[in-house]
């Protein structure tokens, strides 16, 4: 019979692990007070701003959530870019984003458009720190799929944040883009349909993700109107049905980590964790999105994007009686360095629930860790230390992200003074022109879309006009 899960119970007195990936995560919540203060004086003596993913590993985002920084943020890709723009404006001298390198670009980009091109923006390697899912979106296929795009009518590409910027301009130059998040592709797709109801929309490059659109417009259009209504106003069942085969998807691209949470680990958390709430990221698989999309239709899980995830873990704590006993238990169906703001969130409004306790499972396959028997390194990732993940299911962590170490943060901020010697740290500049632009001024546009649709709640006019206008060919 396989163990349990490993998993975390976090209580108003403390936290405790249960399994050795488990213990691996606690270690770093309440971190060493001497490196605290070490990274705190840098923060301080640099005046630089940090914004992080939610993947970064524990260790790393441990010691700074400990350092009480003002000028710190983490959280998911879309929203580190608006948080450094929040740190320029405050007077931050430098941003050192955590994160993979489509992210820094991101921030990069962000900046530059809000007026802050002179700010010097850095990663913490020199060596570039990759990405599967952006990778897939540079591939042949991906530039063979934009130009199906173009050849229909009324073409419109909704591009995952999750991408290049190269990916962006290229795209761009193709077809019509809007960039979209987890937490937005809902409301972008339903929006073009209703201001353009002919309109053919192309997502990509996360296939789990476009699979799992798929399936929620098809249940979508199984409601009445009433309950469409809710979720966008302008749309009935008949409309949703309509845009079904002018919604397309595609179907060579994942993230290495949430591939792995497939029919196996979906099949041991519904034999063997009936009563939790499931919680799984939009890019997971279609079983597991299956399972969290029943919980979410119960009132016992969610489907959306990482801070999708963290909202309604804290919302079901909030709402749990503070002076009755009661076990909150939570799958979380996503990469694992998203606990450490779980338990920074949850602990902060345990102090006024004594009775409650509240357990964080996570759903990995035992060969997605290795135990060496080391005292010093006790666990590596991955199936025999390798990419950290299971070929039988269940990722451990991205090992992209954890690219981005402590050790590095440090080594970036002691140097932060002298930006020549962090040249190679900056993100990555594209000197290539595109039809007679830069990658920077066509990448850019696709985000400045996003944000306008984010402002006004409808897509751009301009937009609108270029996916009207473009040739059919």
């Amino acid at each position: 019979m396989p163990k349990p899960f490993p998993s975390l119970l976090l209580r108003h007195s403390g936290v405790a692990a249960q399994g050795a990936f488990a213990e691996a995560q606690a270690a770093f919540l309440d971190p060493d007070p001497a490196t605290v203060q070490r990274l705190k004086d840098l923060l301080q003596a640099s005046d630089a701003g940090v914004v992080a993913h939610f993947y970064m590993d524990a260790e790393l985002q441990g010691a700074l959530l400990a350092t009480g920084w003002s000028r710190l943020h983490i959280s998911d890709s879309l929203v580190m870019a608006d948080r450094a723009v929040t740190m320029a404006q405050k007077g931050a001298r430098a941003i050192v984003v955590l994160g993979v390198d489509f992210m820094s670009e991101n921030v990069r980009a962000v900046l530059d458009s809000a007026g802050f091109a002179a700010l010097p923006v850095y990663r913490v390697t020199a060596e570039p720190i990759g990405c599967s899912l952006a990778a897939a979106a540079e591939a042949p296929a991906y530039a063979a799929y934009l130009r199906r795009a173009a050849a229909t009518p009324n073409a419109l590409h909704v591009v995952y944040i999750n991408t290049s910027l190269r990916t962006k301009a290229h795209a761009q130059a193709i077809v019509p883009t809007i960039t979209c998040t987890s937490s937005n592709v809902v409301q972008t797709i339903l929006e073009t349909f209703a201001a353009q109801p002919d309109a053919n929309v192309w997502f990509g490059p996360d296939t789990y993700m476009g699979h799992n659109l798929r399936v929620l417009f098809e249940r979508l259009a199984d409601l009445d109107d009433a309950a469409i209504a809710a979720v966008h106003p302008q749309h009935t069942r008949a409309s949703i049905t309509a845009l079904l085969p002018r919604f397309h998807y595609f179907e060579q691209g994942n993230c290495i980590v949430h591939h792995m949470f497939g029919a196996e680990v979906v099949a041991r958390v519904r034999a063997d964790y009936p009563d939790a709430m499931v919680t799984a990221h939009l890019e997971v698989p279609g079983e597991m999105f299956a399972l969290a999309l029943e919980g979410q239709q119960r009132g016992r899980g969610v489907v959306g994007s990482t801070s999708d995830i963290l909202g309604y873990i804290t919302a079901q704590v909030r709402a749990a009686p503070q002076h009755e006993p009661r076990h909150l238990q939570f799958v979380l169906g996503t990469e694992a360095g998203m606990v450490t703001s779980i338990v920074h969130a949850v602990r902060a409004l345990l102090a006024a629930r004594p009775l409650l306790t509240v357990e964080i499972v996570f759903p990995v396959a035992e060969g997605a860790v290795l135990a060496t028997g080391d005292a010093t390194l006790p666990l590596v990732p991955g199936v025999a230390g390798g990419e950290g993940c299971s070929t039988a299911g269940g990722c451990a962590t991205c090992p992209y992200m954890k690219m981005n170490s402590l050790d590095a943060l440090m080594a970036v901020l002691e140097r932060i003074a002298s930006p020549a010697a962090l040249s190679a740290h900056a993100p990555r500049v594209y000197r290539e022109l595109i039809g007679g632009r830069t990658v920077a001024q066509l990448g850019e546009l696709p985000i400045l879309h996003m944000r306008e649709f984010q402002r006004s709640g409808h897509l751009p006019a301009a937009l609108l006009v270029d996916m009207r206008s473009r040739a059919v060919s």
